[in-house]
């Protein structure tokens, strides 16, 4: 069966990238989230393969809705997403138990490498 990821971006347009990265590739989008607590929400919800996470997005953001799915669910599966020359929280987030990141903007190989390592 495909892999359910959910994405959290508080960019629309970021969101369609990704999914058509995604589903182009055989991997099922189970959701969407525009800041980080619709994403803790949907994971909650949805309970997806992999979760792509923002870093910077509004009402919560990337590292604190990390920080909450981790916590409902010790296994879950997070890939940060952010822009360039945010290292420290790469370095932060990956600390909070991410499993990987991917720097904004997205290379699609770069963004199905990082899928492929984490959920296979």
């Amino acid at each position: 069966m495909a892999k359910s990821i959910l994405i959290c971006d508080d960019a629309a347009f970021m969101r369609m990238m990704i999914k058509d990265i995604l589903t182009k590739n055989g991997y099922n989008v189970a959701g969407e989230a525009e800041n980080g607590a619709k994403g803790v929400e949907k994971y909650n919800e949805l309970k997806p393969d992999l979760v792509l996470m923002d870093i910077t997005m509004p009402e919560m953001d990337g590292i604190e809705a990390l920080k909450a799915i981790k916590a409902a669910d010790s296994g879950a599966k997070v890939i940060m997403c952010s822009a360039m020359g945010q290292q420290a929280m790469v370095i932060e987030s990956i600390q909070a138990g991410a499993k990987d990141f991917i720097v904004k903007p997205f290379q699609a190989d770069r963004v199905l490498e990082a899928v492929k390592k984490v959920v296979g």
